[in-house]
């Protein structure tokens, strides 16, 4: 079986999207060509790549400035063909940020970030676009005990910083933009995509699954905890001395935090709480763990009164040699808003999320998203949303036709690389690069000039 055949059943998904057909055929050009393309990934090189460099292009870009279409819309086809694969009725959804690194002035949305991978002594800027991702984890270790988990985009939504007023402004612009910060921020902007997932997926006959939403520690405020939502759960990385506390057993009617406070690493250092042991996947195979974990805890300046749970993940010991001594990774802290579910999936997921740094890998570095020279605010926003949902197809289409380990349908490894144990993203672009060359009726279909 071909990798294009699931590819374009996919992406037929998308002709509710794009009302019309020619709109529907450009695109769904433009996103092999983007996946096939080498080099500066722009829209002028998929351009390239159909080798239609000497007819109009403008229409291209008007895909992303003019046409009226929405970037969730995108990812139906995944969201679907997802709860398709697999029939868990938890749905872990990893979340994260990320910044994509441009140079031009005018770009309307653009501001100074922290750099993340600044040195710890010396604090760095890059001026680029912020986007929030969300990835669904798929349990492939599940049907192949040697494969890790695979993060499907579901969500690439801009999450733009408000631009600060001169320091010369009026107190009333400096009002507004106080009064502007507290709804227009990254913890909003999960609050949002959350309520989203959670339509989406009763949308897709799936009212009874439970999402499982699973951030890192910038999620872990007030505003994304005290806002609740049905059938939804956080799971989210605490500090190691967040002050905790029980239910105040007091008979005073008006206190309902106990006085006795506590944080996650006395937990950890409390020999009364015995360790308890799982078998996590993780880094290619199943490994042994500690956690321990304490329920019905409340998080005061957090998450109020709503009663979370304390799952406190032991260090794990590595050795770089055989022979070498040991060395631990450092210990983890986790609260999550569902105390009901399963701690063992709570963990597992925790350790899942990995995966959407992976997607962030492949999304920068392989396909190149936010090197699109754009300046609109439309295609500023849907252009990046729209090469993330491609890649997510893509992804899926592998899964389709050849399952999650890496088979001998793909093309052979350099000799110098170690055998993989599934395919990567620069596997799936080889391999359908060189079926886009060799299928002449899908050239024909979709317009491809690669004669010339």
């Amino acid at each position: 079986m071909s990798l294009l055949t699931p590819l374009l059943n996919l992406l037929d998904g998308w002709r509710d999207v794009f009302k019309q057909e020619w709109t529907f055929i450009r695109a769904t050009r433009q996103a092999i060509s983007t996946l096939c393309s080498s080099g500066r990934q722009t829209i002028s090189q998929s351009i390239c790549f159909s080798g239609r460099e000497q007819e109009d292009w403008s229409a291209d870009y008007r895909i992303h400035s003019q046409r009226d279409w929405e970037e969730s819309q995108l990812f139906e086809p995944v969201i679907q063909t997802a709860l398709e694969l697999f029939s868990d009725p938890i749905l872990s959804v990893a979340i994260d940020d990320t910044r994509c690194k441009k140079t031009g002035t005018k770009i309307p949305t653009a501001r100074w970030h922290r750099d993340p991978l600044s040195p710890p002594f010396h604090l760095n800027l890059i001026w680029g676009l912020r986007y929030l991702q969300a990835s669904v984890l798929l349990p492939l270790y599940a049907r192949d005990s040697t494969t890790p988990a695979r993060g499907i985009p579901i969500r690439f939504t801009e999450v733009p910083h408000l631009k600060k007023p001169s320091r010369f402004a009026k107190d009333e612009v400096w009002d507004k933009y106080r009064a502007e910060s507290k709804t227009h921020n990254l913890s909003k902007s999960f609050i949002s995509m959350a309520e989203g997932l959670r339509a989406q997926l009763d949308k897709s006959h799936a009212p009874k699954k439970h999402l499982l939403l699973i951030g890192g520690g910038s999620f872990c405020n007030r505003t994304c905890f005290r806002h609740e939502l049905e059938r939804t759960s956080l799971l989210a990385r605490t500090r190691k001395d967040a002050k905790l506390c029980f239910q105040s057993t007091s008979e005073n009617k008006n206190q309902f935090y106990s006085a006795d406070k506590f944080t996650p690493e006395e937990v950890r250092q409390d020999d009364s709480i015995p360790w308890q042991n799982a078998s996590i996947f993780h880094g290619g195979q199943f490994r042994a763990i500690r956690y321990k974990t304490i329920d019905r805890v409340l998080w005061q300046g957090g998450g109020g009164k709503r009663f979370l749970r304390l799952i406190v993940i032991a260090p794990i010991a590595y050795r770089i040699t055989k022979k070498g001594k040991y060395m631990y990774r450092m210990p983890s802290y986790l609260l999550c808003t569902g105390p009901d579910l399963p701690t063992h999936k709570l963990i597992q997921s925790y350790f899942d999320r990995w995966e959407i740094e992976v997607n962030f890998r492949d999304e920068k570095t392989v396909l190149g998203v936010g090197k699109a020279q754009v300046w609109s605010p439309a295609s500023v926003r849907k252009q990046p949303a729209f090469l993330v949902a491609s890649y997510a197809l893509f992804l899926l289409a592998s899964l389709v036709a050849y399952g999650p380990s890496r088979s001998s349908d793909y093309l052979p490894h350099p000799k110098w690389r170690r055998k993989a144990r599934r395919p990567s993203c620069l596997d799936l672009v080889h391999l359908l690069r060189r079926e886009v060359q060799q299928n002449i009726e899908f050239q024909t279909d979709f317009k491809f000039n690669l004669a010339s």
